[in-house]
């Protein structure tokens, strides 16, 4: 399996994280790792996630949420 790190920048809200981590594991994708970060409402993860499907399929999906701002792969 192919390990990957994407940042996701987001509006905060109650339901974000669950959405996010709903969308990851609906692609076929695994969490591995997590790091989360708010300040003044604007949330920032950084997620490790593992998978042998192709990274697009998981990013072009999580622009799509409400309240996504930017997603952008990091390794």
């Amino acid at each position: 399996m192919k390990s990957y790190q994407i940042s996701v920048q987001a509006e905060w809200r109650p339901e974000t994280l669950e959405r996010i981590l709903r969308v990851v594991r609906h692609r076929g994708f695994v969490a591995t790792a997590l790091h989360s970060k708010l300040q003044d409402q604007q949330l920032t993860l950084q997620i490790t996630i593992s998978s042998n499907r192709e990274l697009s399929l998981l990013t072009n999906q999580l622009v799509k949420l409400y309240g996504i701002t930017e997603v952008s792969v990091l390794s």
